[in-house]
């Protein structure tokens, strides 16, 4: 049965965030939550970290990628792309970045300290976040919600021993009203694939760089802990999934910019991307991008 944009919006967000009496209970304002349609890819996808496909150059973007607390205009460009197939979720990031840094070169370094891209896929009881900084290096961690973990099955998969599990609560937004979170900080998402592109000379600040593209695949089938609300996975025509897009640098627009050094795809309000209520609603279509317009899609 197809899924409704407003029951599935439901399910994952677990609206208790709107409580009877004290209405929306999240720092992002409802009306400035993005919108997305995420097109099926009109052929192969090599990820290699160009964007150089011709899905890639026909999809919609993104707009303009804002200050994660204030909404401001940030900087430098930022522009990221969803696209789909059976087999794949696909992201890509277009980066404009004058002075390309990396430093952090292992599977889970601390690259939130390097510039670095962001990504997160919410589920109904769960979230995976995925950052990468320009030496393709990766940080992954698979959250769930506590009152998930016995209920939905978290308890009882191998794949999720119970001493992988740590309390989490939030970076900003600290008392979210469902409660605690864990984090399991050493799950790779199953046949993942990343690729950065740098445009540029990293880590020498004599020249002027053009900046970094980031190409993203997530097999569908890496995702079933994200689907225990039943969701198809692929998804089918209309479905809607929460996904939030970010970049992060080591460094600030002077003042009087009153940059946090976080932007985003869609506001949270705070500083803080751990918050799914916030996320950006990505329909799917089962139409390629061939039909698609190439620019700027409307929030």
């Amino acid at each position: 049965m197809k899924l409704t944009l407003a029951l599935l919006s439901l399910l994952v967000t677990g609206m208790a965030g709107i409580a009877a009496e004290g209405g929306w209970s999240f720092p992002c304002p409802t009306n400035e939550i993005a919108r997305y349609t995420a097109h099926r890819v009109a052929g192969p996808i090599n990820i290699d970290g160009k964007l150089d496909e011709a899905s890639w150059k026909t999809a919609p973007t993104s707009p303009r990628f804002v200050d994660i607390i204030t909404g401001k205009p940030a900087l430098h460009d930022t522009f990221a792309t969803v696209m789909w197939d059976d087999e794949n979720l696909y992201v890509g990031y277009r980066v404009q970045e004058p002075h390309l840094k990396a430093k952090y070169t292992k599977q889970n370094d601390p690259i939130y300290y390097d510039n670095d891209v962001e990504f997160f896929i919410a589920g109904a009881d769960s979230y995976y976040e995925l950052e990468l900084n320009g030496y393709n290096t990766a940080y992954e961690v698979f959250f769930i919600w506590k009152d998930a973990y016995d209920k939905t099955g978290f308890s009882k998969a191998p794949e999720f021993p119970k001493s992988d599990w740590v309390p989490f609560n939030g970076v900003g937004f600290t008392n979210h009203i469902r409660g605690g979170r864990l984090g399991n900080f050493k799950w790779t998402f199953p046949g993942k694939k990343t690729a950065v592109h740098l445009d540029g000379t990293v880590n020498d600040d004599r020249d002027t760089d053009r900046g970094w593209t980031v190409e993203v695949a997530l097999p569908w089938k890496g995702m079933k802990w994200l689907a225990t609300d039943g969701r198809a996975l692929p998804p089918k025509e209309g479905d809607v999934w929460r996904m939030d897009f970010s970049r992060f640098n080591t460094y600030k627009a002077p003042a009087p910019a009153n940059d946090s050094g976080g932007w985003v795809w869609t506001r949270h309000g705070v500083w803080d991307s751990h918050i799914p209520e916030c996320f950006a609603y990505i329909q799917f279509t089962t139409n390629t991008v061939t039909a698609a317009p190439a620019k700027p899609s409307a929030k």
